[in-house]
């Protein structure tokens, strides 16, 4: 009887570790655009609230630093790391190159969206929210603020969207 409580407090053991971690493959991207699992979620929700506490932040080129500023590719390396620990490249092209493409219509929080304004296809992102919104570090107007995908200029630049998530 005790080896069945061992083996089943083991089982439970693992399973509750396995649900507590971002699930990668092998090649070290992340997982499943579904939010398969709750860790999925759990992730993308946290990059989603990460996202938001930083609006209104100053933009700075190059900027990876909130108190200094940020730029668009800083913004989402950094609220990545602070959920995942993972960091990923300070570039926007770069950052695309890493993650899954997936459709506009399968577009969940805390995927990212991707937009042409300088004449290159990974020129802009930003972390979509949900309903058609996503949050931005853009260089007018100076501070990371919420867009809709929908606005006009953002609607003509759109290149596409990645997922951390397969």
């Amino acid at each position: 009887m005790a080896g069945w409580r061992g083996l089943a407090a083991l089982m439970l053991a693992l399973t509750l570790a396995a649900c507590s971690s971002v699930p990668t493959s092998p090649d070290g991207k992340w997982a499943r655009p579904d939010y398969a699992s709750p860790a999925d979620q759990h992730t993308a929700n946290e990059i989603v609230m990460q996202a938001m506490a930083l609006l209104d932040t100053g933009y700075r080129f190059g900027g990876r630093n909130p108190e200094a500023g940020l730029d668009c590719s800083g913004m989402v390396s950094l609220v990545v790391e602070k959920v995942t620990g993972r960091r990923l490249p300070h570039n926007a092209a770069q950052i695309a190159a890493q993650t899954y493409r997936i459709d506009r219509d399968e577009l969940k929080p805390g995927d990212f969206v991707f937009f042409n304004t300088t004449g290159k296809t990974y020129s802009h992102m930003g972390i979509y929210l949900g309903d058609g919104r996503f949050v931005h570090a853009p260089s007018s107007r100076g501070k990371v603020r919420m867009e809709r995908l929908d606005l006009a200029y953002f609607a003509k630049r759109y290149t596409g969207a990645r997922s951390l998530f397969r």
